[in-house]
Formats: structure tokens, sequence, C-alpha cells
């Protein structure tokens, strides 16, 4: 296995940071982004905080008229449809952006669902892998041109510590064969989204696109946990005894603003200028877990780090071509 540089840049911010910290002093006037999931949790708070720099924000949406009425708190967000577990819908997203003419600047794949119930998308695809990866993976490629005509795009794709619950099965990644388990498939979609931004970097850097993969911490009242049980959150130390959320950036329980800082760092901070390929948490490139560490990190919440599996490039290149596969 090789790995990508995980080489940490001490920014300057750390855990606690937030958004409109990362971003002070950065002008977006005349940038295109896209993020995906930008009407609720960490989305909306990295939509909102790229807007108000002055970049031009699209927000694709299943539900467009729920978007509409977050968004107001985004002066001048445009609204789309787009399903990520309808193919056809990302394809026509795309071809309407396309044919728009406008360069896209940044990318924040940012959607997706947590430990949800089994289910699959209308090609028997598991739902996790289908939302989280594949229809990210077809928006991306979908919307390949315009990046490149940014002369300079970022492609920023959000992952997890999930990856610690399990790498990319290529025997079964549709759970046919295995035990359907919620927290085994959520790990394997993250793991995959680690592996997207590795590939999408080493495709795209010649044409002047980069990407980054970020952890940006547990967040917990986004709507992303409402499938898992209260009192497993309680017990892991996430929630107090009111069932409130607990506020720790050094154990990765944060804020949304603190959530949507790596996001936020890694689509625009010029530290990364002539970067890309790597896994980010706490607005700064994160190192890789030492196999010694491995244990302790998959346990804990206060180490910081990727495992390699997440950032090899050899499963990066593989999973971008049964990606191709899939929604060919």
């Amino acid at each position: 296995m090789t790995t990508t540089a995980q080489q940490p840049l001490n920014s300057g911010f750390g855990a606690a940071s937030t958004a409109e910290e990362v971003i002070k002093g950065i002008d977006l006037t005349g940038k295109v982004a896209i993020v995906t999931g930008g009407y609720s949790g960490i989305g909306l708070e990295t939509a909102r905080v790229l807007r108000a720099a002055g970049a031009e924000i699209v927000v694709p949406a299943r539900d467009v008229e729920r978007a509409r009425t977050a968004l107001k708190a985004v002066p001048g967000a445009e609204v789309e449809y787009l399903d990520l577990l309808d193919p056809a819908s990302i394809d026509t997203f795309a071809e309407k952006f396309l044919a728009s003419g406008r360069p896209l600047h940044l990318l924040v794949n940012n959607a997706g669902i947590m430990a949800t119930p089994p289910a699959r998308d209308a090609r028997g695809y598991e739902a996790q892998f289908a939302i989280n990866h594949l229809g990210h993976f077809q928006l991306t490629t979908g919307l390949w041109p315009a990046l490149v005509a940014a002369k300079g795009a970022r492609v920023v794709v959000l992952s997890s510590r999930g990856i610690r619950f399990a790498g990319v099965d290529f025997d079964d990644l549709n759970f046919e064969y295995r035990t359907y388990e919620p927290f085994l498939a959520y790990g394997q979609s993250k793991t995959a989204n680690a592996l997207f931004a590795v590939e999408v970097d080493r495709r795209g850097k010649e044409h002047g696109i980069r990407a980054f993969a970020v952890h940006p911490g547990l967040i917990i009242d986004t709507g992303l946990v409402k499938h898992i049980d209260p009192a497993m959150l309680q017990a892991a130390g996430a929630l107090d005894s009111a069932g409130e959320p607990i506020r720790d950036p050094e154990r990765q329980m944060k804020t949304v603003q603190q959530g949507a800082a790596t996001t936020v760092w890694c689509a625009t901070s010029p530290r990364l200028d002539g970067l890309g390929g790597v896994y980010c948490e706490n607005a700064d490139i994160t190192p890789l877990v030492a196999p010694e560490n491995e244990a302790a990190w998959a346990t804990g919440d206060t180490i910081p780090g990727v495992l390699p599996r997440a950032v090899d490039p050899e499963a990066a290149a593989r999973l971008w071509e049964v990606s191709e596969r899939l929604t060919a």
C-alpha cells in the first residue's frame, strides 16, 4: 500500500476554529461554488460563509421548497433540483449547469446520510454508498468540464472519522453476500469519499483541479444522526443526561460553525495552493495514523489522523474504475 503525503501545515487554526475565522480576509468575488446539502447543517453554514465572501452559490436539493426556505439566510443563493439517488436528475443538473457557460471554482460534496436502515437506489445499489459516494462521483464527473474551465478549481469531499468502521469491500459493495450493518455501510461510504478525493486530485491536477477530503467532526444537531439511538449517543459521551449535545472540540464534538471550518479552509485557503489529494481535519492536513496507534485512534476521539487505507492511491484508482462501471 502506498499513501498520500499527509503532512500537517501548522495552519494556525484548530479544532475550535469556525468557518468565519478560517475564511477571514479571503475574497471570492467572481468565483462560483456548488454545495450539495447546502441547505441544512454544516452545508448551510458552508454556503452562507462562501456567499458572504463573495462567491456565487448553487445548492442542488431534492426538496427544493425546503431548500429555498432555509437559504433565505443566504441571499442570492440559487437552488436547483437534484436527487443523489436518481442518476437522471444528476445528469440533468450537470447538463444545465454546463449550459450556463459558467466555470466551477468550488465543488463541495457535502450531502450525506449516516447509519440508515437497509435501502437501495433504483439501480439496486446500497443507499449509503449510492448517496455518499456514487451520486457525488457522477456529479463530479458530469461537472468536470466546468471545473477545468475554472483554471484553478477545488473539490472538497466530506468524509468522516467513520472510516474506522470499514474499508471498501470491492467484492461486496452492496451487501449482497454479507449481513447489512448500518455503521459498516457508513464506514465503507466514508472511506470511499476519502479515496475519491485522492483520485480526483490525481486526474485533475494537470487541469488545475485539486481535491481534499474532510473530517468535519461530530456535529450532533444537523439531522445526520437521526437514525442513531440517542441512548447510544449518550453512552458515547456525545449527549448529556438531558439529551443536549456536548461541545468539546478537542474530542471532535463541534458546533455547526466549527464543523464547517475544515470544509471552508480546504475550499479557500491559499496555504493549500499547489497541494491536494490529502485528508484534512481541524482546518489542517492531518497525519497518517501509525500502525501501532491504530487501535487507540479507532477507539478514541482525541488523536488526529487518517488511516492509510483511506488515502491509498491504488485503492483510489480501483474505486474510480468501479464507480465508472456502476454509473455508466
